[in-house]
């Protein structure tokens, strides 16, 4: 009787190099939040307007966090190298 190795091979639906680059893009969907993130008085009776409202958590933050979601549905997206 003859043996037959069958070679069990595992493949990823995505490469290494999607995998990096969605590590990457959750890095920066991160670093969005982290950037709304503050705002805060130490005083309850205090309202601090321009530091809540600021560029950067109205602006900035909003548009990196965009960015880094983009930049997931591109590395899923993305054609991996054989």
């Amino acid at each position: 009787m003859a043996k037959i190795e069958t070679e069990n091979k595992v493949e990823f639906a995505l490469g290494k190099e999607n995998y990096m680059y969605l590590i990457i893009g959750f890095a920066i969907i991160i670093i969005g939040f982290m950037l709304m993130a503050g705002g805060s008085s130490d005083d309850p009776n205090v309202f601090n307007g321009e530091e809540l409202f600021s560029f950067r958590r109205i602006v900035l933050a909003p548009i990196v966090v965009l960015f880094g979601f983009l930049f997931e549905i591109w590395a899923i997206m993305k054609k991996p190298k054989e």
